[in-house]
């Protein structure tokens, strides 16, 4: 007779439903997450058949908000916030202000205290890390203006919700009347936690990891970081009374200081992905999808706020600051969703009964539509802003005599193929990233676009729609895929030659809209073919 595991049972059940449900959701080109959230709903109690254990579903998600919270940390950029902060601390403030107003309108509309307003307000006007990430690097602009500010503002919003995850069991101790004594000690308790991390963790920290990273042991080295996380985030909890999640981050921040800091986020990132996977499948089992039919009139204004109230909010403010109207846009529709922090303080208000299972259930489904929505809401996007590139782009630095091809990448493949069509004498516009101009042919030669071809904007600026053919050289199938597709897109009849290494490449570009695909391996094998036949 086997034994009742039900830790085994939640893990697995978990785990597996998520990867069935995460790949149908990668399939129909909607975000993971979507897939893990319907993985709980489905073993939830609010669903028939198999119902995992709550309370042990419950210990897993702190696991994964304390390794969500400490990647949050460990990839936390003074750098990058200080590079925007003009547009990206105003801009994120004053966007959560209008988001948490709408939140608290909607929560007083509903009869709910004004706690529970500030708390689902809260809830709406964060984004989602993974998801705006995600589609920013799927865009490839994360590197852009265009992208740090979105990243910046990221970072401005996740300060807030840390804050926010401090100050709401605060509120939770002071709704007897003491609210102020409440906040006054947990604040003190915050400051000591602070001054320790920032005398002793500092200091010992990187120190620890410095000595373990040079025993060679990367085994060591993992359970170094692991232990760093998990110690520093109960610690916290135990020793100055603030929340796990509050501790993750901290030590996430302080870790990346050190020189091992890259390091140790690869090495953590499988535990991490495995327990932020748990963390949404137990966030998926608090869903009640009755909230579908019973309030569908509160749901859709709880969407609209999300994607209308925080998007034209967030278009205002980025106009307002002179960014161009692209611009407002792709930060409109990289915060029109909410997720992790969202999940975070919907359970955390739920647990501490600020916040009704009305709003909780308000806040996931929210989340769900808003997150599937998001991709069509960046096709929207992308149409506007190719139309406004075509609009404005710069005229050509010299008139063209004959029509021209366009060079995507001009690395070990590009510059062969670059040179070869300057020999045969072609009209060539090459386009290339700002991190690899080393060993461009000069402006006499060629033209030269600097820029990320999956952007439109740079293709028009190469007046793609006037080329003769493209050429994709670049050894990054994805990339590339992105590059034929936007391609395709701006002009149907072009012909389009992409590099791949093996069929399944080969079958991914030409769906995307390829002309022609050469694989170096068969171009090889048929080439020592063709040898060998002359030799017989």
């Amino acid at each position: 007779m086997p034994h009742h595991t039900p830790l085994i049972a939640t893990i697995v059940a978990g785990l597996v439903l998520a990867f069935i449900f995460a790949a149908i959701a990668v399939r129909l080109r909607v975000s993971p997450l979507i897939g893990y959230l319907a993985a709980g709903v489905v073993v939830g109690p609010f669903t028939p058949g198999y119902v995992a254990d709550q309370s042990l579903a419950n210990e897993l998600a702190e696991m994964g908000v304390i390794l969500l919270m400490f990647g949050v940390g460990l990839h936390f950029s003074v750098r990058d916030l200080l590079s925007v902060r003009k547009i990206a601390i105003p801009g994120a403030l004053v966007q959560i202000g209008v988001a948490t107003l709408l939140g608290m309108g909607l929560a007083f509309m509903l009869g709910w205290s004004l706690v529970a307003g500030i708390v689902f307000g809260l809830a709406l006007s964060v984004a989602s890390t993974v998801v705006l990430l995600r589609a920013l690097q799927e865009r490839k602009i994360l590197d852009t203006e265009r992208g740090k500010i979105a990243v910046g503002w990221l970072i401005v919003e996740d300060l807030v919700m840390v804050l926010a995850l401090v100050l709401i069991p605060a509120m939770a101790a002071g709704q007897g009347g003491n609210f102020g004594w409440a906040i006054g000690i947990t604040v003190l308790k915050v400051a000591a936690f602070f001054a320790f991390m920032l005398i002793v963790g500092r200091r010992v920290i990187p120190w620890a990891l410095h000595e373990i990273a040079h025993t060679g042991s990367r085994e060591l080295f993992r359970l170094a970081v692991l232990a760093i996380a998990l110690g520093v985030a109960f610690g916290a909890a135990k020793l100055f009374g603030v929340s796990f999640a509050l501790g993750a981050f901290f030590a996430g921040m302080i870790l990346a200081e050190s020189p091992f800091s890259q390091r140790a986020a690869q090495e953590t990132l499988p535990l991490r992905d495995a327990f932020a996977v748990l963390f949404f499948v137990s966030v998926g089992m608090l869903f009640n999808p009755n909230i579908l039919f019973s309030h569908p009139v509160a749901l859709a204004a709880t969407v609209a706020i999300i994607i209308l109230g925080k998007s034209i909010a967030a278009y205002f403010i980025v106009r307002a600051f002179g960014r161009s109207h692209s611009t407002g846009l792709v930060i409109s529709a990289s915060l029109a969703q909410i997720g992790e922090f969202s999940f975070i303080l919907a359970t955390l208000g739920a647990s501490l009964a600020l916040l009704p299972p009305d709003g909780r259930n308000l806040i996931l489904a929210g989340a769900i539509i808003t997150i599937m929505l998001n991709p069509f809401i960046f096709a929207l996007i992308d149409r506007f802003t190719v139309m406004e590139a075509k609009d404005s782009a710069p005229l050509p630095a010299a008139p063209r005599d004959k029509r021209h091809i366009v060079l995507v990448g001009y690395g070990r493949v590009g510059n062969l193929v670059g040179k070869g069509l300057l020999a045969a004498g072609e009209a060539v516009t090459v386009i290339e990233t700002e991190n690899d101009i080393e060993g461009l042919p000069s402006i006499d030669e060629a033209q030269i676009v600097i820029g990320n071809a999956a952007d439109p904007h740079v293709l028009v600026w190469a007046e793609l729609d006037r080329a003769k053919m493209l050429f994709v050289a670049i050894p990054d199938t994805f990339e590339a895929g992105q590059i034929v597709e936007q391609a395709r897109a701006i002009n149907a009849e072009l012909p389009i030659v992409a590099r791949a290494h093996s069929d399944e490449e080969v079958a991914y570009l030409t769906a995307r809209g390829a002309t022609r695909t050469i694989m170096g391996e068969r171009e090889i094998a048929q080439r020592m073919i063709a040898d060998a036949k002359a030799v017989a």
